[in-house]
């Protein structure tokens, strides 16, 4: 099979690409689950059966390991599904079928089988023949699966704690590596040690003597140090790391993981330069781990992709990074949201996200995780909020318990989001003693956190029609800032060919370039931390600022370096993107200025 995409689809919210395979593997495209929601996994299961005849058995609270199983059957029934489209394309004559001619025009124009397709009507005058050819070449999209490892909820029967492998995330893992799929693990969110370890259960995450894995890990970064650290972790155990997905800190969708200053081109670079090294390096490690196992040792290097996401938007940032960064592929997620053909968005909060500008899009502290959120403005979860904070309502009833994380009151985890938290934190706050203003910015704080695991699922119910009396109809959406210049709502074609170049679904002439998107981000970020600790600061926050606006400087050094040097790429916006590097630089060289003076007056106090 031949690799047809230079573009993958990643994780959206938890209900947003649920089921987006079923739309987009038969044409070869890779996309990814969450598999956060097992409860709405087990409605979409029973849908689909229903859908299309198939006997359906429901997985209830009751029956035993009913998380991991539910993840099991979800999978596997989407996978056949998908399997069965794409056979039937693939079964397809070329002039006997859309399928086909849609699959092949969605391909990039300088793909090799697109090339030989055209040829093939006149190469096979025999149908059957020109079927056998397709069979044989066409490729389908990998069905990858999610998983944030920081999700990891001790789970209880009664009062009795259940042992780790219970845990959230581990029967998540647990789900995946019991399913049919040959494909791939994303793992976001930061190493969880208890759960990498669980991976070694697993048959299927290891070699054989050819090098194939049947179910790979791929693991997302945001730089070079935490894609080592982790390669290495896993490397011990006989595990090899597929895939790092290298994603921007601030310039995408979802829970963001601000690095220290640390730019996207710059951390592009330095996969692209130690690529081999990071290979080698890893792999030393793994052999005599695999050897300790009883383990197949491979008899060749084992393949590694560097990928990267967040923020790229026209078909020349696509490609440049393709080749200045030799990915073998680019995360689309932001636009995908407008394309009604693959992802679950209810029409009001896709007509929102189509009308959303840049003061629509922004980094919010909503998420109960305490972690960075990429929101809508006046999204319908919000304004249900909202509304019930006007009525002296706080917090929501936590119907799902998915992101648990807080001890503070109580023995079992509970979620800042949920009434019973901002019920205990609030009555503490009263006896706070707090100025006016110091306690309303406390208590916005508190209750300003919502129930995400609900709110990003709620959408894939009301597309296709399911109940929300527990959920609610409220959704929450999180797009990454590139959502400010899309503006259409797209066919699957439509997106792919703004992808590839053959058209262009940016209306608007005011795009800032991918990088300095990103930059601009960060230098907003750096800001609001300074107005953070600008009563006091301690030597350990003092040392963070000075890093950070170090990290970005030499960011905005190498964009300088390698806008200046670069030809044939970008000339129609190169002289705008030096102007906002040089207004970057002005700002960021302020800003040190606010650091220093902190700096200064905080040691005056001492």
């Amino acid at each position: 099979m031949i690799k047809t995409h230079s573009f993958h689809i990643p994780v959206m919210g938890i209900g947003f690409s649920i089921d987006a395979p079923l739309r987009v593997s038969q044409y070869g495209i890779d996309s990814v689950i969450s598999l956060v929601d097992d409860i709405l996994l087990e409605k979409l299961r029973k849908m689909y059966c229903d859908k299309f005849a198939i006997p359906y058995k429901e997985i209830t609270d009751s029956t035993e390991d009913f998380r991991a199983k539910r993840i099991t059957s979800y999978l596997n029934l989407i996978n056949n599904l998908a399997q069965k489209k794409f056979e039937e394309l693939s079964d397809s004559a070329i002039e006997k079928s859309n399928e086909v001619k849609k699959y092949f025009d969605m391909l990039p124009d300088s793909s090799t089988i697109k090339e030989k397709i055209k040829s093939l009507s006149a190469e096979y005058l025999d149908l059957s023949k020109a079927g056998n050819w397709l069979k044989e070449n066409l490729s389908m999209g990998r069905i990858d699966v999610n998983i944030m490892t920081q999700l990891d909820k001790e789970n209880y029967i009664g009062e009795e704690k259940l042992p780790v492998e219970y845990n959230d995330a581990h029967a998540a893992l647990r789900g995946y590596a019991n399913s049919d799929l040959n494909s791939s693990i994303v793992l976001s969110a930061g190493i969880n040690p208890r759960l990498y370890s669980y991976f070694e259960q697993f048959d299927d995450f290891y070699p054989d003597e050819n090098g194939v894995i049947k179910k790979k890990i791929v693991i997302k970064v945001s730089d070079y140090r935490s894609a080592f650290i982790q390669g290495k972790f896993l490397a011990k155990k006989g595990l090899w790391v597929s895939e790092y997905r290298i994603e921007s800190g601030l310039n995408c969708g979802g829970h963001l993981f601000a690095t220290d200053g640390y730019l996207m081109g710059p951390i592009l670079a330095e996969f692209r330069d130690k690529r081999e090294e990071l290979i080698q390096s890893i792999h030393k490690i793994l052999i005599p781990a695999l050897s300790s196992r009883n383990r197949p040792i491979p008899k060749t290097t084992l393949p590694l992709k560097i990928t990267a996401q967040g923020g790229v938007g026209t078909a020349e940032e696509h490609q440049f990074l393709i080749d200045h960064y030799q990915l073998d592929s680019v995360g689309w997620a932001t636009p995908f949201l407008l394309v009604t053909e693959v992802t679950n968005v209810d029409e009001p909060t896709r007509n929102k996200l189509r009308e959303a500008r840049e003061d629509d899009l922004y980094l919010s502290d909503i998420s109960p995780l305490e972690i960075p959120f990429s929101n809508l403005k006046d999204n319908s979860k919000d304004l249900a909020k909202l509304s019930l904070i006007a009525e002296g309502i706080y917090g929501s009833p936590c119907p799902k318990r998915y992101l648990v994380t807080n001890k503070e009151f109580t023995e079992k985890a509970i979620c800042t989001g949920s009434r019973q938290y901002q019920q205990l934190k609030l009555a503490e706050l009263e006896n706070e003693g707090l100025s006016p203003a110091e306690y309303e910015k406390a208590f916005k704080k508190i209750v300003n956190k919502t129930c995400l695991c609900v709110g990003i699922g709620t959408s894939a119910l009301l597309v296709n029609n399911l109940d929300t009396s527990v959920e609610g109809a409220g959704v929450s959406v999180c797009p990454g800032p590139n959502m400010a210049y899309f503006s259409k709502i797209m066919s699957l074609k439509d997106i792919t060919d703004h992808i590839y170049g053959r058209s262009n679904m940016i209306t608007r002439t005011d795009r800032p370039n991918i990088f300095i998107q990103e930059l601009k981000i960060y230098i907003e970020f750096l800001r609001n931390k300074i107005e953070e600790m600008s009563a006091s600061i301690t030597k350990m926050q003092e040392k963070y600022l000075f890093t950070f606006a170090r990290n970005l400087n030499e960011g905005i050094n190498y964009y300088y370096r390698l806008f200046s040097e670069l030809k044939d790429v970008f000339e129609d916006t190169k002289s705008r993107i030096l102007k906002d590097l040089d207004d970057s630089k002005k700002a960021l060289n302020l800003l040190n200025l606010e650091i220093e003076n902190l700096s200064i007056r905080t040691a005056m106090t001492r």
